[in-house]
């Protein structure tokens, strides 16, 4: 009979031999699993469903962390997608894998000299020339070393112009460096205080926030960013950066403070905004005098106030104001195609045509498509035609947004004055009559809602010329056009007694 520990031992030995059987069959599973995400990975790539790719190298790289195959495709998708940052750890990790891999090094070197980490670069592309590279390796390598000496004996030469606050010469040299060193944050930082220093803002602006992204936690390339769009006027451009200065460092003094400035400022243009779509104009010019108080040192952000000011003022109908105040935004900007506008609009209001023709002639050779100028041109011409000839406005001695009570208080004023019971020489009784027929009819244009909308367009419901069809000869006893037997001696429910010795 065979004992219990007989078979225990014999399981004992057989142990080691079980564990390498089952390590074999794991290793085998492994492999083929490796592969075929190997293999899917190479098919989704040359398909150019990236991100699939890369999950299926990441499957690889875990399954299998010495394949350096595995590290080098997921390489290639990295920088398919434009990740050069990722792609260079794992370019480093199949050079580590496979010292001889002459394509990883030299495509390393060429990323790092992208980055601007020049002696690195050249540390590869000499190491691929000791390699015993290919024909094309070899060409590619000393062509690229070539290019990295000549960048850094532009790099020193930039410092040393840079130093001597030659900034013009500085920048044209950082231009040429950067066309080969896309990717050089230092070298992009420097061009862009150049450009800040020459005045060229916007050109600065682009170079910081493509350094926000080539450097990590890069809080002052988002301060700078903010500032440079707060002094240019864009309050919300300026918002957006600061945010993620503090996104990354809420303590951050300079940014915290700037935006404290910022957001109020923001708010309140945001809010007189809000008033003038609420048609408050009043109140939005007021808020936009607080924006000028809060920032007085930015043009910009005055020029923004006084430009919307005037066309708030034009809203409310206080032309006077309004001319002012567009005639101070228009010295600043006098190409400013919706403050043209405006001042046109406020001459209207004001009776001064030919000024208004002149500011809609300038806006439509800046913009001779817009709708709104062409029919304001016309409206211009039409009303300075018509007040050549009569305007009921100034006969009543009424403003053009006088309300209806105005106009009858006006009319009762000089109907009692013109009436032509008031006078005995036949020819002041005459011209008595003449002038009571043009306040009547003025009174009958300006309180008839139609009528007055014609006019006020630059037509005129009384001139025969425009009243086709109707016999204008006719006694004023009898009525006129438009007058639906209208009689000026007794309008409306309104009468005069006079009583003469």
């Amino acid at each position: 009979m065979v004992s219990i520990g007989h078979v225990a031992h014999k399981i004992v030995n057989y142990i080691p031999y079980l564990l390498v059987l089952i390590d074999m069959r794991y290793q085998g599973v492994k492999s083929g699993s490796v592969d075929n995400h190997m293999e899917m990975g190479k098919k989704l790539l040359a398909a150019g469903q990236l991100a699939d790719a890369l999950s299926h190298f990441h499957a690889a790289v875990d399954g299998d962390p010495k394949n350096y195959l595995a590290y080098y495709r997921r390489a290639t998708v990295y920088l398919a997608m434009g990740k050069s940052k990722s792609a260079l750890p794992d370019l480093a990790k199949v050079i580590e894998l496979k010292p001889d891999f002459t394509s990883a090094r030299l495509q390393r070197g060429n990323l790092l000299l992208k980055h601007g980490k020049l002696d690195e670069a050249e540390s590869d592309f000499k190491k691929v020339l000791k390699s015993n590279p290919s024909e094309k390796e070899q060409t590619e390598a000393q062509s690229l070393l070539q290019k990295s000496d000549e960048i850094q004996r532009l790099t020193a030469e930039a410092h040393r112009s840079f130093k001597n606050k030659d900034y013009v010469t500085a920048a044209s040299q950082l231009d040429t460096i950067i066309e080969t060193c896309v990717w050089d944050a230092n070298s992009r930082e420097m061009r862009a205080e150049c450009f800040i220093q020459m005045g060229e803002m916007w050109k600065a602006a682009t170079d910081l926030k493509a350094t926000s992204k080539l450097k990590s936690d890069n809080t002052q390339a988002f301060y700078k960013l903010s500032t440079i769009y707060y002094n240019l006027g864009d309050h919300e451009l300026s918002l957006n950066e600061v945010r993620e200065c503090l996104k990354l460092d809420p303590d951050h003094k300079q940014c915290y403070s700037h935006y404290k400035q910022v957001k109020k400022l923001n708010k309140q243009i945001q809010s007189a905004e809000e008033l003038l779509k609420e048609q408050k104009y009043e109140e939005a010019v007021e808020k936009y005098e607080a924006v000028m108080k809060t920032e007085p040192n930015v043009h910009h952000f005055t020029l923004l106030a006084k430009q919307r000011i005037c066309h708030a003022l034009v809203k409310g109908q206080q032309s006077n104001r309004a001319v002012t105040v567009c005639s101070e935004a228009l010295q600043s900007e006098p190409d400013n195609v919706y403050t043209l506008k405006d001042r046109a609009e406020a001459y209207i209001q004001e009776e001064l045509y030919e000024e208004a023709i002149k500011d809609y002639e300038s806006a439509a050779k800046l913009n001779e498509n817009d709708r709104e100028i062409k029919e304001g041109l016309e409206k211009a011409r039409r009303l300075l035609k018509q007040s050549q000839k009569r305007d009921y406005y100034k006969i009543l001695g009424v403003k053009r947004t006088a309300q209806k009570k105005e106009i009858i208080k006006a009319y009762r004023k000089l109907a009692q004055q013109w009436h032509p019971d008031n006078f005995q020489d036949p020819e002041e009784k005459k011209k008595a009559e003449k002038k009571f027929i043009d306040i009547a009819q003025a009174k009958e244009v300006l309180t008839n809602p139609e009528m007055r909308e014609k006019f006020d367009h630059g037509e005129d419901p009384m001139d025969p010329e425009s009243q086709q069809g109707q016999n204008f000869h006719q006694h004023f006893y009898g009525g006129f056009p438009g007058s639906q037997g209208f009689n000026p001696f007794g309008s409306g429910n309104f009468h005069f007694k006079f009583n003469f010795n």
